[in-house]
């Protein structure tokens, strides 16, 4: 069939712009996988530079993206943390059945009905607004009010561990007519909590939660196996990690983090009792651990490369807290020391973002500013606690004005860092107390400075700061 030759030009006009907007409809609005592990402190990476472990899923997210070293949760424990990220809110925002402010887990699994204001400004109410497909996995520990489904997710697996990963990469295998954000909560290195629970299980609590912890228990012990072959004295010569160099107690440690510790007795018993072997046994799980969490993390995104939506999806990847692994004779989380509240933040899109860059200036609040960065890259403008900030400048390299302080919230109190390295905390688990804390200075948080006249401009800005701008009381 013959067609005029200034029709046809016309026409194959049409179809490339129609295509070019489709495409760039594509890219501007990518699928949005955020991949969420429990219990991982920031320097557990081989990328970070950790020479006791491999995790080739994680290194893989930074060399194709960028990681921040400064991203901190909203509170170092599990509840808490889930619904900062959830409602880009502190957790203190809300309040529970009793009425108490929510900062430990307990509170935050009985937080009742929210307000419609909240249900308005969750992130997936706002990437539905954005027409957005939803998907969830793994695990909630989160209130009814705010669990996934009352949310609007498509709840595609319960599970935490292997199923989860194969059933987040069936979704992302299939087809799609719409993008989608898919929330990948992985359990790992959780399991490391059990090592001292089962050492001391004297209340009927850690009793029940070690009846109930059989998967649990196994992959501890298979994390905790000597390698075969390997004796005990080359096991602790070449393969456990040693004693880090924060290993005893801080100078002058706060009453708040001696009676965090006493509440539970199997904390108190680790902090007694372990030996140096057991506190570097224990190292050496948490480290297996996270080896076996990042092996699910390379199952999807291999279904991503495979599916051949790579260049079309922005993964992001974090930890609501970590553990402290030994620092200050201490494990599990809830302290504001940095094993506990300073968490992995990396995130790739290729083509995007910059491959392999490393932002060690920036503060980032993984509870506050994820929203906002999700909402940024959905294409519709995210609110929800005014203070949480889009991260996609600094993804893709643009200057921007950026926060100069952050705050933290948890269980034993509150602290306020600055960019400089400074943290002021104000502790009242056991009445007022106050550290002012610097990194730079003091990196492992072996002592502070709160009495040096040196840092007594600095800590009067501080704690101005932390009541003008953060926690006003």
């Amino acid at each position: 069939m013959y067609m005029n030759p200034r029709l046809f030009y016309f026409i194959s006009i049409l179809i490339f712009f129609g295509c070019s907007e489709k495409r760039k409809d594509k890219i501007t609005t990518p699928n949005i996988v955020y991949i969420y592990v429990d219990q991982l402190s920031a320097n557990m990476m081989s990328c970070a530079g950790n020479q006791w472990l491999k995790t080739p899923a994680m290194d893989y997210i930074a060399d194709n993206g960028m990681r921040f070293t400064r991203a901190y949760t909203t509170n170092p424990v599990c509840s808490p943390a889930r619904v900062s990220l959830l409602t880009g809110r502190f957790p203190g925002y809300f309040t529970d059945d009793q009425g108490e402010e929510v900062r430990e887990n307990r509170g935050s699994i009985k937080i009742p009905q929210v307000s419609q204001e909240v249900l308005n400004t969750t992130l997936p109410s706002y990437l539905k607004k954005a027409n957005y497909g939803l998907y969830y996995g793994g695990k909630e520990h989160l209130p009814a009010s705010l669990s996934p489904s009352t949310l609007g997710f498509t709840y595609f697996s319960k599970n935490e561990r292997q199923e989860l990963a194969a059933e987040a990469a069936k979704i992302i295998r299939a087809d799609h007519d719409k993008p989608y954000f898919m929330m990948v909560s992985l359990i790992n290195p959780h399991d490391i909590c059990y090592m001292a629970l089962r050492e001391k299980a004297t209340s009927e609590q850690d009793a029940n939660i070690l009846k109930r912890a059989t998967v649990e228990l196994t992959t501890l012990d298979s994390a905790m196996k000597i390698p075969e072959g390997v004796s005990s004295d080359e096991f602790f010569k070449s393969h456990c990690p040693p004693l880090p160099p924060n290993y005893e107690p801080q100078i002058d440690e706060p009453q708040a983090v001696k009676k965090l510790i006493n509440l539970r007795p199997f904390r108190q018993n680790a902090r007694e009792n372990f030996t140096d072997d057991q506190w570097r046994h224990h190292r050496y799980a948490y480290h297996r651990l996270t080896e076996v969490v990042d092996a699910k993390i390379q199952t999807i995104l291999d279904a991503i490369k495979e599916s051949g939506q790579e260049e079309n999806t922005l993964i992001l990847f974090s930890s609501d807290h970590g553990d402290m692994s030994a620092s200050h004779r201490m494990e599990h989380k809830s302290t504001l020391y940095e094993e506990s509240a300073n968490i992995p933040f990396m995130a790739m899109w290729k083509g995007h973002i910059p491959a392999g860059k490393v932002d060690s200036e920036n503060l980032v609040s993984n509870g506050l500013d994820l929203l906002p960065t999700i909402c940024d890259y959905a294409g519709i403008i995210g609110v929800s606690d005014p203070r949480g900030k889009s991260l996609r400048p600094l993804l893709e390299g643009n200057k921007v004005n950026w926060r100069e302080t952050l705050g933290v919230e948890s269980e034993i109190g509150k602290m306020v860092i600055n960019k400089n390295g400074l943290k002021y905390v104000r502790y009242d688990l056991a009445g007022f107390e106050e550290q002012l804390l610097d990194l730079k200075e003091d990196p492992f948080e072996t002592i502070h400075f709160t009495n040096n006249p040196k840092y007594r401009q600095p800590l009067d800005e501080l704690r101005t700061i932390y009541e003008m701008e953060w926690f006003s009381e």
